[in-house]
């Protein structure tokens, strides 16, 4: 009798693991995301910095930069999907060193990242 005490009280243990274990991870997949996001931010604010001092090159690393942490963000499908457009379209733009075209894309970008 002690012996099936045993294994159910084992087995109730590792029930209740697994059922912690799982909640830390969704937190840790939250919190992430957040991060993602405040960084993707980051990025492209730096990016419309160096794109309004002329500064193709720079603007570009910050825009690949951004694009990276981008990749890792959950949330709203549609506004994720009009964002990394925005973001792209500015590379494009800055690449070709249209300065204007690019700010407008990246502050597009900017708001629609703030927005999640």
């Amino acid at each position: 009798m002690n012996f099936i005490k045993k294994i159910a009280l084992t087995f109730f243990i590792a029930i209740s693991l697994g059922a912690i274990s799982t909640t830390a991870f969704a937190e840790e997949a939250v919190n992430s995301s957040a991060a993602n996001i405040d960084e993707t931010i980051g990025h492209v604010e730096q990016a419309l910095i160096e794109v309004n001092k002329s500064d193709f090159s720079a603007s570009v690393l910050q825009i690949k930069a951004a694009r990276l942490s981008a990749e890792s963000i959950t949330g709203n499908e549609k506004v994720l999907k009009q964002a990394n457009a925005s973001v792209v379209q500015g590379q494009i733009q800055s690449k070709s060193g249209n300065d204007k075209k690019a700010a407008v894309a990246l502050t597009k970008a900017l708001e629609l990242y703030k927005s999640l």
